[in-house]
Formats: C-alpha cells, structure tokens, sequence
C-alpha cells in the first residue's frame, strides 16, 4: 500500500506537470491558467471517483486488469443501476465522458474540440448538484471550453493535458481526510493566492487563524445538524476547519462572495472536503448590498456558526447610498462608514460585515470574525458602537490578539473577535502578540509562524477561560463598560510590583547613585540647550 506521504507527492508532481505544460503553452503565469489547472485536476478527481465508487460496488470491474473494456460489457440499463447506488458526493461521468475514452481519441482530428465538448457535457449531466450560483440566478457549470485559452496548436496542447492525466490515479486517495485534501488544496492555488484582478476577497487565511477560529467556536462533541456560514468565504479555508472540526456531515454550508474566482476555488475546495451537499449553497453575490440568504419571510437567514475573514478596506462609495434604508436599518445600527474625500478605497468595509454576522446569528449561535486590532480600542465611531452593543447584549465571548505579520501579505495587526449569544459570563482576553518566530515566506514577506504547542496554548485559555501571566485575562461586562469599552487584553493586565528588603546603608548608596546620574543628565541636557540655540543664531538666509 503506497503511503499518505508518496500519495501527497504523487498528487503535487500532477499539479506541476499540469502547470508545466501550460508554460510549454504559453500559459504560464497567464490569468486563464488557475482555470485550466483547477477544471483540468478537478475533471480528473471527478473521473477518478465515479471509477472507484463504480469498484466498491461491482466486483467484477474492481477484479478487471483492464476497467474499460470491463465496463463496456454491461448495457447501459446496467450501468444506470449502478450508479442510482452511488452517492450524491460523486459526479455522473457518461461512459463517452471517462478520461479512458478521451484517451483513446487523442489522435483524432481536432481533438481540442473533443476535449472541450467532453468537459462542456460532464458538467451538463452534473448542472443542478456542482453549479454555483450568481446572485442573479444564473448557474455556473463545473467546466468550460479549455483550449479558447491557447492560441497555437490547441490540440497538442489537449493531448499532453490529457497524457499527464492518465498516468496518475487518484483512486488510492480517496480514503485520505482533511489534513491531507487541505495542504493539496493549498498547493494546487498557492501561485493563484493573490487578490489579483479585485480586492475584495482573500483567497487564504492562514493555518493558525483558521485552526484557532474552529477549534475555540466548536468546543464540544455533541454538534449535530447546525449550518455554518461566511459572508466573504473566499477559497472557503476557514469554512473548512469549521466544518471539518464539527464533521463534514454533521453540517451544511453557506457562503456569498463577489468574486467568481473565489467562488470557484471554494467548490473545488467543497468537492475534496466530501461536502458536495452544500454546493447549491455557494453565492456569488455583493453580501453587504444584497445579502442572498433569506428566510421563507423575507428575513435574512441566521445562521448557527459564522466564520470570517472579510476584505478590511474597500472603496463602496458606488453603493453606500443605497444601504442608508429602513430595510437595512437594524442589520447596521451602529451606522455606514461616510465616503471620505480622499482615497475612497480606504473604507472600512469591514466594519459592515461585523454588523451584518451580528444580525445573522441564530439566538444560540456563535461567530469569528478576523479584524484589524485598531478595532478593539477605538476610542469612537462606529467601531465603539459595535463593541458596546456587543457587551450590553451580553454576545462577546473574547478576543484573541495575533502577532504581528500573522498575515505576510498585509501589515495590518489583526485579532480574532469571538461572539456567542448564550455567553452570560465573564469574557477572555487573550494578547498573543508576543508568540511565534518571524519567517519569510517563499515571496520574501516576513510573516510570524505559531508553533502547534503556542496554538494549543491560545485554544486551551480560551476555552478554560483561564487568566494566564502575559498571555490571557478573564474579565466581566462590568469591567468592560468600566475601560471604556476596550478588548485589548493588555490594559486589563495586573502591574506587578515587586518588593525586596535592603538595609538603610543600600537605600542611601541607590539615593546617591540616581541623585549622581541625574546630575549628569541635567548638565548634558544644558549642555545641548546651549549648542541648539547657537546653531539657530548662525542659521542665515540666502
């Protein structure tokens, strides 16, 4: 039995391949290869799955050395009971559709036409279970035409697109769990992780974020049936910790997010996860102009867990009129960020996903929501009136501060900002600014790396709610209201004054040495005066 470890490098040297020929192309680097790459690997699980449920099914085709030639001796009545037995989780593949029969074609002519029109028709026998939707309705199939993206020798192109393809499988992975489809997914898009072409998504958040959200939000094992939601999901990282952490099916996902590539990398990121169920969930949509999860009322759906990582800045100056309504009263009480003169597109967009996950949460629902540190101190504004309707509706369960360059892409310090709305008890600080190592990632951004015993650390005084020296404070409403509304975990840290016993012979030699050096330092001082004032005398104009 081959390794997880050979299985992860297998896999990985697939994606490279892919990529590599898409720079034999012309495509390297090109804005069209993140579709190729993804549709292409996606085509090929997909195939590979619809075999390997085939197999666990029919003996006889998992005993055949050659599967192909096995399958076409059953009729196709046959084969349509078979698959009636497969689950949801895996797509139809018509037996013309199987990359076996693509294959064979590959010496035909205009064969780039055969390979798109063989992509095209997978993903019309599968529209109504893999499609995302837009915000307007329409369905975004699981693949297009491929070869419109090369300019030269399409075919050539197609077939050693497919002669990469036959010669992996992927039947032996299949078994594999989240850590493993996680750092795959990871590596399939970490040249396409930028926010290349919009700012308004992340595509990933870091491991450390992601990990601690999930693990301080889903703390007991008694979860079952809930829906987890993320208004700006991006490629769906911090969806799938949560998902994962409560179990891929003990849950259902929601998600909206304005961009259609974040929107395409988060189904392929359900797809491995063994969450197909929630596909039809996907939204690619403007959450805060047009929110599309509503109630049977007309209501906006609320949600048992929410995780996010929303854009901090964006410029909505388009649209921030029309959000001033009486439908949008309630959902953001605290106010809309005003246009500002200058640099529009330094508005605090974020301060609007805040409000709109506060009003999105169930009556014992919990949310995580990644902000910057700025948040958890304003001293006014709408980010004060957010935090005090957090402590007044008693919905905070705490914050966690995060070192500096957690994210290597921004500078901004961020914190995680915890809610819960059956939290009736104190509040955990926790100020984990002082962990971790500095490290450059592979594009030389320094960022800071939390070993896995500093995230354990983080995740287990946050749920013991557990004041630790330096690290985590456990403080009340009441003490909230008191500091002015503040969540910085340092200003409620005990100044600690430590007293030692000396003779009166060494009081008076410490007296004399700082009554010494503070002479010292008045003459100098003098001394500089003096010098400063001469040089302004000899200043002349010319």
């Amino acid at each position: 039995m081959t390794s997880t470890t050979q299985f992860e490098t297998q896999t990985k040297a697939l994606i490279d391949d892919l990529k590599s020929v898409c720079a034999n192309y012309g495509l390297g680097n090109d804005g069209n290869e993140f579709k190729i790459i993804t549709q292409v690997f996606l085509y090929k699980f997909l195939n590979d799955k619809y075999v390997y449920e085939l197999k666990q099914l029919e003996p006889d085709l998992a005993k055949a050395d050659n599967f192909d030639e096995a399958l076409k001796t059953y009729s196709e009545d046959d084969l349509e009971m078979l698959t009636m037995q497969i689950s949801e989780n895996t797509a139809r593949i018509a037996p013309k559709n199987l990359l076996s029969r693509l294959f064979e074609q590959q010496n035909k002519d205009n064969f780039a036409d055969i390979f798109d029109e063989t992509l095209v028709s997978v993903a019309k026998d599968n529209i109504d279970i893999f499609s995302v939707l837009t915000q307007g309705g329409e369905k975004v199939v699981l693949f297009e035409n491929l070869s419109k993206y090369v300019t030269d020798k399409k075919d050539d192109f197609c077939k050693a697109i497919v002669n990469k393809l036959v010669g992996f499988s992927f039947e032996h992975i299949f078994t594999q769990k989240f850590d493993f489809f996680a750092t795959i997914f990871e590596y399939l898009i970490k040249d396409y992780n930028t926010n290349s072409g919009g700012k308004y998504a992340e595509y990933f958040t870091p491991h450390a974020v992601a990990k601690i959200m999930a693990a301080c939000l889903v703390t007991g094992d008694d979860v079952n049936n809930v829906t987890c939601y993320d208004p700006s999901a991006g490629s769906g990282t911090l969806l799938m910790n949560i998902a994962h952490a409560i179990g891929e099916d003990k849950c259902t996902i929601y998600s909206q997010d304005i961009s259609q590539k974040s929107s395409a990398l988060l189904r392929l990121n359900l797809i491995l996860n063994n969450l197909v169920h929630s596909i039809q969930n996907i939204i690619q949509g403007n959450t805060i102009l047009s929110p599309y999860h509503k109630q049977d009322n007309g209501q906006l759906e609320q949600f048992d867990y929410i995780v996010s990582n929303p854009p901090f800045k964006l410029d909505f100056s388009d649209y921030s009129a029309d959000l001033d309504s009486k439908a949008n009263k309630e959902r953001f009480f605290a106010g809309i960020p005003k246009v500002p003169a200058k640099k529009k597109d330094s508005m605090a967009i974020y301060l609007l996903f805040i409000q709109h996950i506060m009003h999105s949460l169930t009556a014992k629902g919990k949310a995580a929501i990644v902000v910057p540190t700025g948040f958890i101190t304003a001293q006014s504004g709408i980010d004060k009136k957010i935090r005090k309707k957090l402590v007044e509706s008693k919905m905070l369960a705490g914050v966690v501060s995060m070192p500096s360059n957690i994210f290597a892409t921004t500078g901004t310090n961020v914190s995680i900002l915890f809610l819960d709305k059956t939290n009736t008890k104190d509040v955990v600080l926790v100020d984990a600014s002082n962990l971790g190592i500095k490290v450059k990632d592979s594009n030389g951004n320094q960022k800071t790396v939390l070993s896995e015993v500093e995230e354990q650390q983080i995740i287990n005084v946050f749920n013991a709610k557990e004041a630790k020296d330096d690290l985590s404070v456990v403080v009340s409403y009441d003490d909230i209201k008191a500091k002015n509304y503040s969540l910085s975990a340092g200003q409620y840290f005990e100044v600690k004054i430590e007293y030692i016993d000396i003779t009166a012979e060494e009081f008076t030699t410490k007296m004399k040495g700082f009554e010494s050096n503070l002479e010292t330092f008045f003459t100098e001082s003098k001394s500089l005066e003096k010098e400063i004032q001469n040089n302004l005398k000899s200043l002349k104009y010319d």
